[in-house]
C-alpha cells in the first residue's frame, strides 16, 4: 500500500490537486458536514482573541471563515489563500454575500504565497499536498510571528490493528489529492518546527487534530 508519497515534482502535485478540485468544487460543501465538528474543534484549537489575523491555509471555498471570524471579532483579520480557481469562486461569493470587509480571498499556491504581514494564527485544515511539501511550509512559517499558534485537521494511515483499512483511506485521499501518500505521519515536515506540538486520533484513528506554536527560530521563520 503506497502510505508514502512517489517521487513527483510539485509543479505536478499542484496541477493535479488543481483538475481533482475542480471536478468537485461544486458538490464540495455537501460533502463536509461529517467533519464539521472537526473543523469546529481544529478552529478551537487557535484560541483566537479578538483583533488577532488568521491565515486558512488552502481555504477552499471558505467555509472556516465564519468561524475563524467569530475568533478574531469584527476588528481582526482573515485571509484565506487557495491555489484553485472554482473553489476560490465559491469562497469570494461567501464573502460578498455576508459582507465581511475583514476577510480576504486570495488566489495562490502556498508554495508562492508572498504577503507582507505576519499572522497571529495559521489554520490547515485538511490540506494534506500542502502539508507534504516542505518548501511550502517553509512558505507558510515565514508568514507566522514568533510563537504564532498553528492548528491542524487531516487525514491519517490508521493503527496497525485497522491496517487493512489504509488502502480505502489512500483511494479516498487520492481522490482530492495530487500527492495523496505520506498517511502514516501527514504532519511530520511541521511537527519539528512547532513549540508545544502535541496530536490526536480523530475518526476512529483515520484523522488526526494537531497544535503548537511557531518556533522563533523555527527554519523558513522571517528574520
Amino acid at each position: 500500500m503506497p502510505l508514502r508519497p512517489p517521487v513527483q515534482d510539485e509543479a505536478s502535485i499542484r496541477a493535479l490537486s488543481i483538475a481533482r478540485y475542480r471536478q468537485r468544487a461544486a458538490a464540495y460543501d455537501s460533502t463536509c458536514g461529517p467533519t464539521w465538528p472537526i473543523r469546529e474543534r481544529c478552529v478551537a484549537a487557535l484560541q483566537l482573541q479578538p483583533g488577532e489575523s488568521v491565515l486558512d491555509v488552502g481555504c477552499g471555498t471558505g467555509l472556516s471563515f465564519e468561524l475563524l471570524r467569530d475568533g478574531v471579532g469584527p476588528g481582526g483579520r482573515v485571509v484565506g489563500f487557495d491555489q484553485s480557481p472554482e473553489m476560490l469562486g465559491q469562497a469570494r461569493q461567501r464573502v460578498a454575500r455576508a459582507g465581511w470587509a475583514n476577510v480576504e480571498v486570495v488566489e495562490e499556491a502556498a508554495q508562492g504565497l508572498a504577503l507582507d504581514e505576519r499572522f497571529d494564527a495559521l489554520f490547515f485544515h485538511y490540506t494534506h499536498d500542502i502539508l507534504q511539501s516542505p518548501t511550502a511550509v517553509a512558505a507558510l512559517l515565514a508568514r507566522a510571528k514568533p510563537g504564532a499558534r498553528v492548528a491542524i485537521a487531516g487525514v491519517k494511515a490508521f493503527p496497525w490493528y485497522l491496517a487493512w483499512l489504509n488502502p480505502w483511506v489512500y483511494a479516498k485521499n487520492r481522490a482530492y489529492n495530487g500527492s495523496p501518500g505520506g498517511l502514516k505521519a501527514p504532519w511530520r515536515h511541521i511537527a519539528g518546527r512547532l513549540d508545544g506540538f502535541r496530536r490526536e486520533d480523530t475518526q476512529w484513528g483515520m484523522g488526526y487534530l494537531a497544535s503548537g506554536r511557531v518556533r522563533p527560530d523555527a527554519p523558513g521563520m522571517a528574520a
